[in-house]
């Protein structure tokens, strides 16, 4: 397509502009439409939450996701779910049954010692791509901003690629308000102790996402996104939809962009 100037994006496998897609019970049909239609675009996709275990055929769609080139990795809720039952070792069989390439290791929804879970990375990272994720499930748990950044920086020291600030798949809490809000102290405060690139942000409604867009450019890491909106965010992402038109265009293309008359 001869369209310039549009951003540079590194096609996959690449380390910037992470997209990262929540698998909620998509069918084996669903799935290899989805990356029929956007594989190119997806770098990781989670089957969220516990969905694994009741899925039907999970197996072949790990296998259809990573041959599209798609890392794949099961809910950090479910990893806690086996960790507060000291049941591990059973979590290691359910995601090697599974042919699952990445692990997410979080404590959002119950209370783990925070060197407990950089151990759970360590060990996940020897053969895995770790993803940890920081910030509590509920509202009224409150992370401190200096906590936020103590423990994203002891989790990648201890082997994870890429942390994951918490917004759940409603975007209400962790580093949003109830209303969707961004957390702007806390995210600038997380900007100056983090490397970007380090950070997937969870961002699944429009507005967070176009958000995050404006804040840190189009390479920015997006995580929870739904199946339905990958493509429409990457329009967001080059500039090829109103919220974001001039966003990414020199400053030369200012004298076109719309006023009150």
């Amino acid at each position: 397509m001869e369209l310039n100037p549009l951003p540079y994006r590194e096609s996959k496998p690449r380390t910037t502009g992470i997209t990262m897609v929540m698998d909620k019970g998509l069918s084996l049909r669903e799935a290899e439409d989805l990356m029929d239609t956007a594989g190119h675009l997806i770098d990781f996709l989670k089957l969220g939450f516990g969905t694994s275990v009741f899925s039907k055929n999970v197996k072949e769609k790990v296998k259809i996701y990573r041959q599209a080139g798609t890392k794949v990795y099961v809910g950090g809720t479910l990893f806690e779910a086996y960790a507060v039952r000291n049941q591990i070792d059973g979590y290691l069989r359910w995601i090697d049954h599974l042919g699952v390439d990445a692990a997410e290791v979080s404590d959002g929804s119950m209370l783990m010692n925070h060197a407990d879970k950089c151990k759970y990375i360590s060990m996940l990272a020897k053969d895995r791509t770790v993803l940890s994720e920081v910030g509590a499930k509920e509202a009224d748990v409150v992370y401190d901003n200096t906590t936020w950044i103590v423990e994203m920086k002891a989790e990648l020291e201890a082997g994870s690629s890429y942390v994951i600030a918490e917004a759940r798949e409603s975007g209400t809490v962790g580093i949003y308000d109830n209303k969707g809000k961004a957390d702007t102290e806390l995210i600038d405060d997380i900007l100056g102790a983090i490397p970007p690139e380090k950070v997937i942000w969870e961002a699944p409604l429009k507005p967070q996402q176009v958000w995050f867009l404006k804040l840190l450019g189009h390479n920015v890491n997006l995580g929870n996104i739904a199946p339905a909106d990958i493509i429409p965010l990457e329009t967001l992402r080059m500039g090829l939809r109103g919220d974001t038109f001039f966003d990414f265009l020199p400053d030369s293309f200012s004298k076109f962009k719309l006023t009150s008359k």
